[in-house]
């Protein structure tokens, strides 16, 4: 008869293991998937990205923030990550990224957080679970 809450408990760990698991990469993907439209974002932007005192495209911009990103994947778990680690400021010299809008100029970053909200808000993703 002690075999049974062996195999109770087996079953219960192997349920547990297998559920965390599933969960995952549905939070990777959608973390992805909002890294994706930020990248999306400024390449598609006709705004001047600041980086080191020269202005950048949309475009090039959204290709060194993507260098960054693959640089720093490993420590990239959620879209607040990716903007705080490839498109906050220059590695080599600490200054901050900004971009100039019709408003005047701003931190990269809060334009980004910005978009992120909008994004979130669209979807209705709750980012403290999975973004």
């Amino acid at each position: 008869m002690t075999i049974r809450p062996i195999l109770l408990l087996a079953s219960i760990f192997v349920f547990a293991c297998t559920s965390t698991t599933a969960a995952e990469p549905v939070a990777q993907s959608e973390s992805a998937a909002a890294i994706e439209y930020l990248l999306d974002s400024v390449a598609a932007s006709d705004l001047q990205f600041m980086r080191n005192g020269k202005a950048h495209t949309g475009a090039k911009a959204a290709e060194h923030m993507r260098r960054k990103y693959e640089h720093f994947n490993d420590r990239i778990q959620s879209a607040d990550d990716f903007i705080d680690l490839a498109a906050t400021k220059s590695t080599i010299s600490g200054k901050q990224y900004t971009v100039r809008t019709t408003d005047g100029e701003m931190a990269t970053a809060d334009w980004l957080h910005s978009i992120l909200t909008d994004y979130r808000n669209t979807r209705n993703i709750d980012h403290s679970k999975s973004t």
